[in-house]
C-alpha cells in the first residue's frame, strides 16, 4: 500500500485563476505552503489585502499559508515543486520565463487542460520542449472531474495524476492528497492529457444542444458518441483505451458536460441561443479552454486520420459561422452505422 504521507513543502502555484486558487487552498489544507503567482501586481495586492480572490473565487477565504506575489522569481524561489495553472495556450510563454530557475526543480505539474494550437503539443510536451534542464520524467499532470468552486469549498473530489515515471506520479499524488481531495495514479500520460483536453470540446457541443432547447435524449447521445470520438483519437496517438473509462475520461466528461459550473458548456449554451462567440468570450472573466482546443483537435484528427464528426461540427459552428441547428441535423443524417468504439 502506498504511503501518502509527505513532509511539508513550499509549492509554486503559477496562475491565480479559479483553479490555481482552489488548488492552493487545497494544498494548504494538506499541510503545505503555497506561493500563488498572479500576472498583475494590482490583483496580487488586492488578494493580499482582502484574503480572497475577488475575480475568480470571491466567496472563499485564502489561508495565511497562501502567499501571493506577482513576481515569478519570488513564486518559484526555494520551491522544487511547480504547478502550472495558467491557460494552456500560455504555458509556453510562462515556461520560457522560468527557464533560468529550473535547474533544481524535481516536479513540474500541469493542471491546464488543452492542446497548443501551433504545435499540437500537450502541456507536458510544451513544458518538455521549453524546460530543457528538467528531465521528462519529472513532468506530470493532475486532471479529472473537479470544479474549482467545489474543491475550494472542500467538497469531496477525486482526481487523477499521470507522468512519464511512476515515481513522479506518486510524488504528485502525495503532494495533492488532502482531506477532501482524493488522488489516483494512472500510468497513461498521453491518455489522461487527451481525455482531459478534448472533453472541453465535447462540453461546448453539449452546451450548444442545451441552448437549442433539445432534451436529455440528445444530450446522452452526444456525450456517448463524443466519448467514442475522444477515445478513437487517444488510441491513435498511443493512449490506452481503458483510460477513457476513468476519471480523466468519463469522469471529467460527466462534470464538464452536465454542470452549470462548466465554462465550456456555458459557451456552447450561449452560442446555441444565438450569440456570437466573440461576444460570449468578451463577457467572460475566465478562459474556456475548449474554444482554442477545438482548432487543435481538428488538426490532430486529420493528422491521425481519425473521424470526429462532433468535433468537426463544433469547429464549423465556432469558426465558420454554421448554424447550430443545421449542424445537428447533418449529424443526425449521417449514414447509419454499427456502434463501434474504435
Amino acid at each position: 500500500m502506498t504511503d501518502l504521507s509527505v513532509t511539508r513543502k513550499s509549492v509554486a502555484m503559477i496562475g491565480a485563476g479559479s483553479w490555481g486558487t482552489a488548488l492552493a487552498i487545497s494544498l494548504v489544507s494538506g499541510g503545505h505552503t503555497v506561493r500563488l503567482w498572479t500576472r498583475r501586481e494590482e490583483a496580487a495586492e488586492q488578494m493580499r489585502r482582502l484574503r480572497h480572490n475577488p475575480t475568480y473565487l470571491p466567496d472563499v477565504e485564502l489561508p495565511d499559508d497562501v502567499l501571493i506575489t506577482s513576481d515569478l522569481g519570488t513564486a518559484v524561489e526555494d520551491s522544487d515543486f511547480w504547478v502550472f495553472a495558467t491557460p494552456s495556450q500560455a504555458v509556453r510563454s510562462i515556461a520560457e520565463r522560468l527557464v533560468p530557475f529550473s535547474a533544481s526543480v524535481s516536479t513540474v505539474v500541469s493542471v491546464a487542460k488543452g492542446i497548443e494550437n501551433d504545435t499540437l503539443m500537450t502541456t507536458t510536451q510544451v513544458m518538455s520542449d521549453v524546460l530543457h534542464r528538467v528531465p521528462e520524467q519529472y513532468l506530470g499532470v493532475l486532471y479529472g472531474p473537479s470544479h474549482a468552486e467545489e474543491v475550494a469549498a472542500a467538497v469531496p473530489t477525486a482526481v487523477v495524476t499521470a507522468a512519464r515515471s511512476l515515481e513522479t506520479a506518486e510524488r504528485i499524488q502525495k503532494m495533492f492528497q488532502a482531506p477532501r481531495l482524493r488522488v489516483y495514479v494512472n500510468p497513461d500520460l498521453m491518455g489522461v492529457e487527451i481525455a482531459g483536453s478534448v472533453k472541453n470540446v465535447l462540453a461546448i457541443a453539449t452546451g450548444i444542444v442545451k441552448g437549442l432547447g433539445y432534451g436529455d435524449n440528445t444530450m446522452a447521445a452526444l456525450i456517448t458518441r463524443g466519448l467514442a470520438e475522444i477515445k478513437r483519437l487517444g488510441v491513435a496517438m498511443g493512449a490506452k483505451s481503458e483510460t477513457f473509462s476513468g476519471l480523466a475520461g468519463i469522469g471529467d466528461i460527466v462534470v464538464t458536460c452536465t454542470s452549470t459550473l462548466s465554462r465550456n458548456r456555458f459557451v456552447g449554451e450561449q452560442i446555441g441561443k444565438g450569440k456570437r462567440l466573440a461576444d460570449v468570450e468578451a463577457d467572460m472573466s475566465m478562459v474556456a479552454e475548449g474554444v482554442q482546443t477545438t482548432r487543435s483537435v481538428c488538426q490532430l484528427a486529420r493528422r491521425y486520420h481519425v473521424e470526429m464528426p462532433i468535433t468537426s461540427s463544433v469547429y464549423s459552428i465556432l469558426f465558420d459561422g454554421k448554424r447550430p441547428d443545421l449542424a445537428i441535423e447533418e449529424l443526425m443524417k449521417r449514414a447509419a452505422k454499427s456502434e463501434h468504439w474504435l
